[in-house]
């Protein structure tokens, strides 16, 4: 009878077969159990370790207080505490930052380096660099004065969608750099927000002279002007200085303190004296006296004050032909 005819050999055989895998299993199950003891150890250790670096970290910081506290060191501070406008005119704007840097520790500290940018509406405007900065004197604040000019030309050049008249948002950023004993170099970063005008031009424009009394060792007339804000900031007319040519004559000028108020995009009205003496300016005289009339040309500057500084604006018109009228009372029409 074959083997596999008989019943116990099949069955002793299934048996050690399951046995075998049965082993394996536990085997496995053994190679797993170990790996996961392996893992945890290896968590665990990572743990300590953690912990030990969180102690160290601790200590060092606690080591770094008292160290700082017996012996007076700590890190300045420092704030932007004013801008400044001290000029302002078509051409450019001087602007001067004030940073108030405060040392608290016993010994002086250097500033290494200052950079600072001036940006609008994220673009920049102007950049720079001041090396070797000065000192902090040992527990004391210093106001520290960054200086830097904006050319209108460059910014309008440069963005188009920047018109003269006009006021733009800026923020100064400024980074201090310092070197303090146990700390090492240390960069103060700061910023400060404002707005700035791109000035325009006044225009003004001579509506009439009105001669009130004419002879040739006196002539005594009135400028009638007629002045355009158009800035999208008001100008407060504090003062003006002027002259006066009719033809290629100068008939004078002078400076005279005026009080006005010019709203933005708005118009105002200025009288202004004049006196001449007809007979030292020759043909031009004679024209107007014949009717024929002599163009004028009229310049001069205008100080004004303003939300961000004074200004000293040029003002100056060249036209017209102008002609001499009697006044009512003495037989004219009294307008030019």
């Amino acid at each position: 009878m074959a083997s596999s005819d008989n019943p116990e050999i099949i069955e002793r055989v299934i048996r050690e077969k399951h046995h075998d895998k049965e082993k394996k299993n536990e085997e496995k199950d053994g190679f797993l159990h170990k790996m996961k003891d392996f893992v945890h150890d290896k968590e665990k250790k990572n743990e300590e370790k953690d912990g030990f670096l969180h102690k160290m970290k601790d200590f060092v910081h606690d080591i770094g207080e008292k160290i700082e506290g017996a012996i007076g060191f700590g890190k300045p501070t420092a704030d932007v505490s004013g801008i400044h406008i001290p000029e302002i005119n078509l051409h450019k704007a001087d602007i001067v930052v004030d940073v108030l840097v405060n040392n608290p520790n016993p010994v002086p500290i250097p500033l290494i380096d200052i950079n600072y940018l001036i940006e609008s509406d994220g673009r920049k405007l102007v950049s720079g660099l001041i090396p070797d900065a000065g000192t902090i004197h040992a527990h004391g604040s210093e106001t520290v004065k960054i200086p830097v000019t904006l050319i209108y030309d460059d910014i309008k050049k440069t963005y188009h969608d920047i018109k003269p008249g006009s006021i733009i948002p800026y923020k100064v950023k400024v980074d201090l750099i310092v070197d303090v004993p146990v700390f090492g170099r240390i960069t103060i970063p700061l910023e400060k927000t404002g707005e700035i005008p791109i000035p325009y031009k006044p225009d003004i424009d001579v509506e009439k002279i009105k001669f009130e009394k004419f002879s040739l060792e006196q002539t005594i007339a009135t400028l009638h002007l007629k002045l355009e804000n158009m800035n999208d900031f008001d100008l407060g007319l504090k003062a003006l200085d002027y002259e006066v040519w009719l033809g290629d004559v100068s008939i004078g000028g002078t400076e005279l303190e005026k009080t006005a108020n010019i709203e933005k995009k708005g118009i105002t009205f200025i009288d202004l004296p004049i006196s001449f003496r007809p007979k030292d300016f020759g043909s031009a005289l004679w024209d107007m006296i014949r009717g024929r009339g002599t163009g004028y040309t009229m310049k001069g500057n205008i100080n004004v004050n303003t939300p961000f500084g004074d200004m000293k604006l040029p003002i100056s018109k060249k036209g017209g032909t102008t002609r001499f009228k009697k006044k009512k009372e003495d037989g004219g029409s009294d307008e030019d």
